[in-house]
């Protein structure tokens, strides 16, 4: 069985693959070194032999989670690391290694999945867009904060905005103007990351009018689907890039 690891800024996404079956054989989401060991140890039957990982943090963090799973499981690890060009992709960037490896991976993933210009658009702590045209060039892209961060800063910076995760829920219910503090936050924080979009796409269309793919990924890409219906979402694009990266025999 196969493990892979998306470790993000705040989460660490993971699934187990059976080499012998199509989809995952578990998946979760966890928020440390210590909650991944706990979840994987309670999966039924499974029975590890192999890692690839893709991480954003510091290596510092990176290379204790790699030791921690040798530990734990034994099993080799391989980490995916930036290339100026890989799977037909060339990076956009000036210096290649500065484009974060989740963004990277989720390049190759949408190319390989549209084989053409594409739109990515990546919804997790931060909201990045990436520009990919018909012949694999990265074009560069945008990062702005994602919702927790807006959310966040909003909490960290206004004194009175104080509520907890349930009313934050349940202001997304619709979107009409809001009328409790929780409304006008969450609200207004999704309206923003939907302008986000919208910009991106008008963009797009000047480069490619109306011939390309757009994707749609990260843990908030359903609070925008509907502003773009023709729009692939795909939960697992990283994952997807990370295969090609990190191959396996």
């Amino acid at each position: 069985m196969i493990l892979e690891l998306d470790c993000g800024n705040s989460f660490i996404k993971w699934r187990v693959l059976n080499v012998d079956r199509v989809g995952a054989f578990a998946e979760g989401v966890v928020g440390s070194n210590v909650a991944l060991i706990e979840s994987l140890s309670a999966v039924p039957g499974i029975s590890l032999t192999r890692c690839r990982l893709v991480s954003v943090r510091a290596l510092e963090e990176t290379n204790k989670l790699v030791e921690t799973l040798i530990e734990a499981f034994g099993i080799t690890v391989s980490c995916a690391t930036s290339a100026v060009e890989m799977a037909g992709v060339r990076n956009g960037y000036d210096d290649f290694e500065r484009l974060g490896l989740d963004r990277w991976l989720a390049i190759l993933g949408g190319y390989k999945l549209a084989s053409g210009p594409c739109l990515v658009l990546d919804f997790g702590t931060a909201a990045t867009a990436d520009y990919i045209d018909i012949n694999g060039e990265h074009l560069g892209g945008f990062i702005c904060p994602g919702l927790p961060l807006m959310r966040n800063q909003l909490r960290t910076h206004t004194r009175k905005i104080r509520y907890d995760d349930a009313s934050a829920e349940r202001a997304l219910e619709r979107l009409s103007p809001g009328r409790t503090t929780a409304e006008a936050v969450e609200r207004g924080c999704t309206l923003m990351l939907r302008g986000f979009v919208l910009t991106q796409i008008e963009l797009a269309r000047s480069y490619w009018g109306d011939d390309f793919t757009v994707f749609l990924t990260g843990g908030d890409a359903d609070l925008v689907f509907d502003t773009v219906p023709q729009a692939r979402l795909v939960p697992d694009l990283v994952f997807i890039g990370l295969a090609m990266a990190c191959p396996l025999p």
